[in-house]
């Protein structure tokens, strides 16, 4: 996989919104400030960070749900603009946080999933769209009886999968997962994970993975980047990282993981950045983690760090460690 070219390319992506402070005062909100990544074929990108660091948003720039600030997205090479979004629609798709939100009450599973095919004009008659959409729903656990239903007659686990059905009704190479376990019972979670990891498998589909568990993230995905504020100031194999994270916020994310055996809980010790995380309308200067972190220094005020590779593929966004 090392030698394949990258499906998903971002370079330097900015969104920035316009916020009105009043007395005709406007500041930008830069929730997301530079980010860069590549997705490969078939391989799954984590995405972590605490809330309102910006992850949410980076997927929805992604999709142009969001008009882009900045930057540039290169999809198998194309350039994404406004232009050809509509066209490249079908290859890229998102499953929302909120399984019951997403999904239109006022239709049935059939015509909620059955809707992507109306749209993209994918099938020559009623019987092939029928067809299709039974297809579908099993081939993500869903029971050809359900597609009469409508979304409020199911469990939160059955909604996120009438909402991955309607992802994968289009054939999509690459899917933006934003947080699509965060509702749902731990029992909930694992077979829907799971049914992530099986999709993958059998269509190539790549993912990026955006979530706050980091015990899942581990578990799904090839690499996984760090964001803190906007910026991305970690990215590595998911084991290098679990195992030797290098930037301080990677280290404090980390530590704060739980684990089974009380006796190894005891004995690990919780890594706490002091101070209040700084809003993203008045950022700090320079480094932005730098007003939390114990190893700042003058330079960190400075200049704002760019990711540098450590080791092989493991880059980081830091001049101290």
């Amino acid at each position: 996989m090392s030698d394949t070219k990258p499906l998903v390319d971002v370079r330097d992506l900015k969104e920035y919104f316009p916020i009105h402070t009043g007395w005709g005062r406007t500041l930008p909100l830069k929730a997301v400030d530079g980010v860069s990544f590549t997705i490969k074929p078939g391989e799954t990108l984590g995405l972590v960070g605490e809330s309102g660091c910006g992850k949410t948003t980076v997927g929805r720039t992604l999709l142009h749900l969001y008009k882009p600030t900045g930057g540039e997205f290169y999809f198998d090479g194309e350039l994404v603009t406004e232009k050809n979004m509509p066209s490249l629609r079908k290859q890229m798709q998102m499953v929302f946080q909120d399984p019951y939100s997403s999904l239109n009450p006022r239709m049935t599973v059939e015509d909620i999933i059955g809707e992507p095919l109306d749209v993209h004009h994918l099938y020559s008659g009623r019987a092939e769209r029928r067809e299709k959409i039974l297809s579908l729903m099993e081939t993500v656990g869903l029971n050809a009886e359900h597609a009469t239903r409508y979304a409020h007659e199911f469990s939160g686990g059955q909604r996120q999968r009438i909402g991955i059905a309607r992802a994968l009704a289009v054939n999509p190479r690459f899917i933006v997962c934003d947080e699509p376990v965060s509702a749902l019972d731990v029992s909930i979670q694992a077979q829907v994970v799971n049914m992530f990891e099986d999709l993958r498998e059998k269509l190539g589909v790549a993912y990026l993975f955006i979530a706050h568990d980091l015990l899942i993230v581990h578990h799904i995905s090839d690499r996984i980047a760090v964001m803190y504020l906007g910026r991305i100031v970690e990215i590595a194999d998911a084991n290098e990282l679990n195992n030797n994270p290098i930037h301080p916020y990677s280290i404090s994310l980390l530590s704060a993981v739980p684990i089974p055996d009380p006796r190894i809980a005891r004995s690990k010790q919780r890594i706490i950045p002091e101070g209040e995380i700084p809003s993203p309308l008045h950022k700090p200067s320079g480094c932005a983690f730098r007003t939390r972190c114990p190893y700042a220094t003058e330079r960190c005020a400075a200049e704002c760090p760019e990711l540098t590779e450590r080791s092989d593929g493991h880059l980081v966004a830091c001049f101290n460690k």
